[in-house]
């Protein structure tokens, strides 16, 4: 049997993974699902393109590559960048949305406000990028042979090892770092964290600042192995909630574990059955685990 699906899966799942950290942080420590982290992966990678263009206009070297990738300094430059500037329009959303209807004590309220600010955001980049898709690189990579009838080009391989890379930098600053503790404990009991002298204000920051920074990295990443689109992260909304409950809420392991098998179960789907029902493999996913296991892989049964 070919196995190219389980390249495809991991590549994908990889992208889900990293956006469903910042949806699995976002439900634990706000108590609510936000449809508009879908709108964050496409705003990312948008803004990451519109400054790669800014850089190569500017490089001196504007033909440079990291050897067989297709892409170089100005993409990273970028990238970097982009993450920052995605995580404050997180911040920058949750000042002026969500902290006032938070107050209010209110999650269905603050559900309904992330569908409108999803239209919102959806519509505005549409507007200002129009709804043609755009690519960061139009070079042809030749995929690599790795063997079991599986190829794989040198982006995919460069966009796996970071993803581990990201996954190990996250899961560390989420065990060790002081910051990283309060936010578990903030998940764990609000009040009793703030009774305790955690800065809960501070902790909510910096929960969108990383949702965003790696809503953002997953964005650059689909956009650079397939298109940039508008509609990029909205395609992706269902699949990211489907990791993040599958991996059990409030779980970076988990969320990159469900991650990857969403993408590699879509992948297998699209070789059994085609294209067109790899939307609903994320969905009989979600739907399964909220029967049977609510509190997901690496979650804990109430």
């Amino acid at each position: 049997m070919n196995l190219q699906f389980l390249a495809d899966g991991l590549v994908m799942g990889a992208m889900i993974g990293l956006g469903a950290i910042g949806v699995t942080l976002t439900y634990a420590i706000l108590r609510f699902a936000n449809f508009a982290h879908g709108e964050f992966i496409a705003w990312g990678a948008y803004i990451a393109l519109a400054l790669t263009g800014v850089v190569g206009a500017i490089a001196v070297d504007k033909s440079s590559t990291f050897g067989s990738l297709s892409f170089g300094w100005p993409i990273i430059l970028a990238a970097a960048v982009a993450a920052v500037l995605t995580g404050g329009l997180a911040v920058a959303l949750d000042l002026c949305l969500f902290s006032r209807l938070r107050n209010r004590g209110n999650a269905i309220v603050m559900v309904i406000a992330s569908f409108g600010a999803s239209l919102a955001l959806r519509n505005l980049l549409e507007f200002l990028f129009t709804s043609q898709p755009a690519y960061f690189s139009q070079k042809i990579q030749m995929a690599i042979p790795i063997g079991a009838g599986i190829r794989i080009t040198p982006d995919q391989l460069f966009l796996l090892g970071l993803t581990m890379v990201l996954f190990i930098l996250v899961d560390s600053f989420m065990v060790h770092s002081a910051s990283g503790r309060a936010m578990r404990a903030v998940a764990e009991n609000p009040t009793l964290a703030k009774i305790s002298g955690v800065n809960v204000d501070k902790v909510i920051r910096t929960t969108w600042m990383l949702g965003g920074a790696l809503a953002c990295a997953a964005g650059i990443m689909v956009g650079l192995t397939v298109q940039v689109r508008p509609y990029m992260g909205f395609d992706l909304l269902l699949p990211l909630f489907a990791a993040a409950i599958l991996g059990g809420i409030g779980s970076v392991r988990g969320a990159v574990a469900g991650g990857l098998i969403v993408g590699i179960s879509e992948a297998l789907a699209v070789r059994l059955v085609g294209a067109d029902y790899r939307a609903a493999i994320a969905f009989l996913i979600l739907v399964t685990v909220l029967m049977f296991r609510p509190a997901g892989l690496f979650g804990v049964r109430p």
